[in-house]
């Protein structure tokens, strides 16, 4: 294996083995039956091998799913008697973390159920500030921010770079026949994030150079600009965390397989205190396992 499985997937499969079925697990779990069963596939791309097969109108493990699936229960045992003993004491009281308001609607909040199932004494605050890189309030242990990494004076720590590339709804592209050349968007609604600057880097990467980019909506929430390119409004400028999951259940299409790397990422910034707090490290420790297995799932895109 060249990386590790999720905490969720392990999940999955422990459920799975345990209840019998994917809708029992999924009941459980909280989730729907194709995230459980979108799981146990992510899961069988790290291991290499089935772990389940089908048996009329369900599944069952196979052989060596079950024998991995009883490993699994064991090391989940192991990962919750150690978050538990976080320096011999249960980690407990109140974590306030601000996220990036996109990355909190698209992609945090789908997860925040996997972090508190290990924490469930810990009580768990999530906002979101008015601008991605905005790490001023100091009620916040822990800021997700968009930035460039400049916060000086902060603990700042890289968590995920970021890939751009334009994204619109299926039907928005049929009803204009294709976009064709990347020329040809300049005569398309174009949605923009904050300003024009996004869709002037691909654009210029993409051989279209010195472009007036004429009419238009710019947002200032990447939730806005997201929402209206599902709903057929335009073309928007995506990425990899943020469209994600609208891409893998098929409300979004990438017209252009040519992205660009961000001149911006998602970093991790707190003060030098409160970084060393048992919550604050622990939410940090979950994401960061957490974030290694989407990276390496979006890098195959």
């Amino acid at each position: 294996m060249k990386r590790l499985p999720s905490i969720m997937s392990l999940r999955a499969l422990e459920a799975v083995s345990r209840l019998g079925s994917i809708s029992s697990a999924a009941q459980e779990l909280n989730l729907t039956r194709s995230a459980v069963s979108h799981q146990i596939q992510m899961l069988e791309e790290v291991v290499g091998f089935a772990l389940t097969q089908k048996s009329g109108r369900g599944i069952l493990l196979t052989q060596k799913g079950e024998r991995y699936a009883v490993e699994s229960k064991r090391a989940l045992s192991i990962l919750t008697e150690a978050a538990r003993e976080n320096n011999g004491h249960e980690v407990t009281g109140k974590l306030t973390v601000s996220c990036a308001p996109g990355l909190a609607n698209y992609w945090l909040c789908h997860h925040l159920a996997e972090f508190t199932s290990i924490y469930p004494k810990l009580t768990l605050h999530i906002s979101s500030p008015v601008v991605p890189d905005d790490t001023s309030n100091d009620e916040i242990d822990l800021y997700i921010a968009y930035g460039n990494g400049n916060w000086p004076d902060k603990y700042v720590r890289q968590l995920i770079t970021i890939r751009l590339f334009p994204v619109c709804s299926p039907n928005f592209l049929k009803k204009h026949g294709g976009v064709g050349h990347p020329a040809n968007l300049v005569n398309l609604p174009l949605l923009h994030l904050v300003n024009q600057t996004d869709w002037r880097v691909w654009l210029a990467a993409n051989g279209v150079n010195n472009t007036q980019l004429e009419g238009g909506i710019i947002f200032s929430d990447a939730n806005f600009a997201q929402s209206a390119a599902i709903s057929g409004q335009g073309i928007a400028i995506g990425d990899n965390m943020v469209s994600g999951d609208a891409l893998d259940k098929g409300l979004l299409i990438r017209p252009f397989e040519k992205s660009i790397e961000s001149p911006r990422a998602y970093y991790l910034v707190s003060s030098p205190e409160k970084v060393e707090r048992p919550e604050v490290s622990a939410f940090i420790a979950w994401l960061e396992s957490l974030i290694s297995d989407v990276q390496a799932r979006y890098d195959r895109r």
